[in-house]
């Protein structure tokens, strides 16, 4: 077992693992590519002190006036954040229909199991029983192996018994996202909501992200 959030978004990576095994199974994380993208944007800017907002990043000729969309009694909603940047890194992860297209040209959809991210920190051990039940694995790892852990936010895993500390997430993990403007979150919002709708089709899941 091998992982790296990287293969997804890859080109060449659904031909060359195809090449490797074709009866790979594939697990794929997703959450909310809102979410994600901010989450990113945190990761970087932690490493990257003086990197541009997220909305300079985030969307092409970015105006700060975040009173016209409010102000707007057009039925047509009006963009003060200009077009989405899908060049950027960030944004361009999120659109999962468009990368699991070029996976599902090699590999049948029976070979994917696809996890909430959300429902991996709600319910971890309901997560890891369909990881379990996927690979054709005894279900070991359940409830009594989770706990949440407040400060960070997410789950822990109960080592076994007889072992020393659980294992959390590391430092790295669960830090505060900077304050980023409701305009431009639900700007994305809109942007994603028809490749996620796609991606629920392909996946035959609803994963709930609005």
């Amino acid at each position: 077992m091998e992982k790296t959030p990287s293969y997804f978004v890859t080109r060449e990576a659904p031909r060359r693992v195809h090449a490797m095994n074709r009866h790979t199974r594939l697990i794929v994380v997703v959450r909310d590519p809102v979410t994600r993208a901010v989450s990113d944007y945190a990761q970087t800017l932690s490493k990257t002190p003086g990197l541009p907002s997220f909305q300079a990043l985030a969307f092409k000729n970015t105006t700060t006036s975040s009173s016209s969309s409010s102000s707007s009694s057009s039925s047509t909603p009006t963009l003060p954040w200009g077009l989405v940047d899908t060049s950027w890194s960030a944004v361009r992860i999120g659109v999962y229909a468009k990368h699991l297209e070029a996976w599902l040209r090699y590999f049948p959809l029976r070979r994917f199991l696809f996890v909430s991210g959300e429902r991996l920190v709600s319910d971890p051990a309901g997560e890891m029983g369909r990881v379990q039940d996927f690979l054709g694995l005894k279900r070991v790892v359940g409830a009594k192996h989770f706990y949440f852990n407040q400060t960070k936010g997410f789950p822990c895993l109960k080592k076994p018994e007889g072992s020393s500390r659980p294992r959390c997430l590391g430092k790295s993990k669960g830090r505060t996202h900077p304050p980023i403007p409701q305009g431009a979150l639900q700007r994305l919002r809109e942007f994603y909501r028809p490749f996620n709708l796609k991606f629920y089709q392909m996946t035959g899941q609803d994963f709930g992200w609005d």
